[in-house]
This record gives structure tokens, C-alpha cells and sequence, in this order.
């Protein structure tokens, strides 16, 4: 009778489980729908959905009417641009959440956004952009964890704190990196085209932009996915990690590259969209818990579709487009307090 009961109870999170899977799913394409037939030229979804469908079955066609090719050449990039970046953005953040046991931590909080920002800002002063642009952002975020790592290990020990206290530090340090870059650019060339970037947009996305973004994000949403089980076992006490088999500073070294790279992409094709990596996963863990084997996919599908929400919102708001750095923190900002508020109460209760 036991086992039975224990049986049901399994059937039923799984249907649970299941049933807020394809919830999120559905968020996801209506989020996707309403970005490419959203703005000045509205499409229906109808129309929509006969223009993807003559393109899926006749590719090589070229969009000849206007609504093919705001549909085909200038919103549907954007919006899988969008999507992807809002996945790796929030798996990111699920990951680092994971390994450092804090869910505080985030991509930006750890300064690797502000490390990729300066590689970025120093790609764009000399002239580089393209791939050369995607790998100084990458080294420079790698460095910026890196260097958070070094900081926050104090006597052979690492704590959250620490390590949040180093993110702040590192960040600060290359936002002030990022400060001299824009200072000694060129005012009517460069620095315009930094200061644009910085602020985060998906205006300039384009089929070649995606692809270029394409095996960055996804090589490092499929390491984390594949490591999403280490997760769980880095989750738990380093002691209790060990016994288990897993050697838990090189496994968090494989998942800090992953999301170096993420991120570093992120920055290139978009600039710094902040606090996705923290808002996302809570919300994530409220819908399918802590458990990273259903928290990485949740992320990824959760950032998908609110970034993809987030851009659409700002660039249909108002006449001009809004960084979609201001509409991230408007939201992001209030959630960090809440859940610094609660973490700080649980841990003097404790």
C-alpha cells in the first residue's frame, strides 16, 4: 500500500512537472508570436504563421512584400537573438546560483559582465568587431570570474560573501576600465558606438549576428546542461561532494568557462542586459525547485521568453527605443533587495 502511494505521489509531480514544462513552453512562442508581429507595421499571427511556413518549405525564396520581410529579415532574427541570449543569460545564473549555493549570484553581481563589457569596449576603440569582438569579450569575462576566484579564496576557504564582496570589487574595477576606454575614444566615431552598445539593445541583430552568436551560447547552454547532475552534487557540502566522486574545483571551473563564454557572447552581439541571470532562476526555482536537472532547462526556457518580452516592450513603448539595460533593472533591481532582504533573515535566524 506504501509503495503504491509512493508510486502515485511520483505520477503526480511528473504530470505536475510536465504540465509546467509545456506552460512555459506556450509562454515562450506566444512571447516569440507577439514580438515578431508586434510594432509600427503589426502582423497578425495568422499572416505570421504563413510566412514562416512558405519559408520553411521554400527556403531559398527571397521576401518580396513588405510584411516578408519585416517578418523574415528584420524581427524574426531579433527575436531568436533575444531568446537565445535570455536562455544563456538565465542558465547562467541557475549555474552559478547552484555552485556557490546562494541564489544572490548572478553573471553581473560576479563582475563577468563588466570583464566582457571592457573587452568589448577595447574590440570596438580599435576598430574590431565580428569574432574579434566575441573573443576579447570572452577572455575578458573569463578574467573577471578568475580574478573574483583569487580574491574571494582566503585561507584555503571560499565564502559566499567573499565572493560576492569580490564580484562587486572586480565589477567595479572593469566598469572603471570601461570609464577610460569611452574617455580616450574618439568622440565622433568610437565613443557614440560604445556608448550605444553599452546600454544593451537587439537593434542591430541580423542573420549573420545570430549565427554568430549561435555556437558561443549554445556550446555553453549544452556544457551546463550536460553538467546539470554535477550541479546537484556541487550543491552540497564540499566535504560531501568529494565522498561522492566529483572533484568539485575542477567541476566549477567546467561550469564557469561554460558561462564565461555565455555571457561574453551575450555582451558581444547585445552589450550588458543585467540581472536576467538573477530574476529568472528564482522564479524558475518557485516552478520546479531547486533541483538542476528541471532548474536548467526551466531557466532557459523562462529567459527565453522574457527577454524576448523585455525587447519587444522596448522597442514599441516609446518612438525611441529604450536599452534594454533600464527595463532589466526596473525589474531586476527590487527582486535583488527583496531576496538580499530574505537571505540576510534566514541566516540570523539560523
Amino acid at each position: 500500500m506504501a509503495m503504491a502511494a509512493m508510486d502515485s505521489g511520483r505520477r503526480s509531480l511528473i504530470g505536475l512537472r510536465i504540465g509546467t514544462f509545456g506552460l512555459m513552453v506556450l509562454a515562450l512562442v506566444a512571447s516569440m508570436l507577439f514580438a515578431i508581429g508586434a510594432g509600427r507595421f503589426s502582423v497578425d499571427v495568422t499572416r505570421i504563421s504563413e510566412i514562416l511556413l512558405a519559408a520553411f518549405l521554400n527556403p531559398d525564396a527571397a521576401p518580396t512584400q513588405m510584411d516578408e520581410r519585416i517578418v523574415l529579415l528584420v524581427r524574426l532574427p531579433r527575436v531568436l537573438l533575444a531568446a537565445l541570449s535570455g536562455a544563456a543569460l538565465a542558465v547562467g545564473g541557475a549555474a552559478l546560483q547552484g555552485v556557490f549555493r546562494n541564489p544572490l549570484v548572478s553573471p553581473q553581481v560576479l563582475g563577468i559582465s563588466q570583464g566582457a563589457a571592457f573587452g568589448g569596449a577595447l574590440a570596438i576603440l580599435f576598430g574590431y568587431s565580428g569574432v574579434v569582438l566575441l573573443g576579447m569579450a570572452f577572455i575578458l569575462g573569463l578574467s573577471a570570474l578568475i580574478l573574483v576566484g583569487l580574491l574571494a579564496r582566503i585561507n584555503g576557504r571560499t565564502e559566499v560573501i567573499t565572493v560576492i564582496l569580490a564580484g562587486m570589487i572586480v565589477g567595479a574595477l572593469f566598469a572603471a576600465l570601461v570609464s577610460v576606454v569611452q574617455f580616450v575614444a574618439d568622440p565622433n566615431t568610437s565613443l557614440p558606438a560604445i556608448v550605444y552598445w553599452l546600454m544593451g539593445s537587439f537593434s542591430t541583430a541580423t542573420w549573420p549576428r545570430l549565427w554568430l552568436a549561435v555556437p558561443g551560447m549554445g556550446l555553453g547552454l549544452f556544457s551546463v546542461w550536460l553538467l546539470r547532475y554535477r550541479l546537484n552534487l556541487l550543491a552540497l557540502e564540499e566535504q560531501e561532494a568529494r565522498s561522492l566522486g566529483i572533484n568539485p574545483d575542477r567541476e566549477r571551473w567546467y561550469i564557469f568557462i561554460a558561462i564565461s563564454l555565455m555571457t561574453g557572447t551575450s555582451v558581444a552581439v547585445a552589450g550588458i542586459v543585467g540581472w536576467i541571470g538573477l530574476v529568472v532562476p528564482h522564479a524558475a526555482r518557485i516552478l520546479v525547485s531547486d533541483d538542476h536537472r528541471a532548474l536548467i532547462p526551466a531557466s532557459a526556457l523562462l529567459g527565453a521568453a522574457y527577454l524576448t518580452f523585455i525587447d519587444t516592450m522596448a522597442r514599441t513603448l516609446t518612438a525611441a527605443e529604450i536599452p534594454l539595460g533600464v527595463l532589466t533593472a526596473l525589474v531586476g533591481a527590487p527582486v535583488f533587495a527583496v531576496l538580499l532582504r530574505r537571505h540576510f533573515r534566514e541566516t540570523n535566524h539560523t
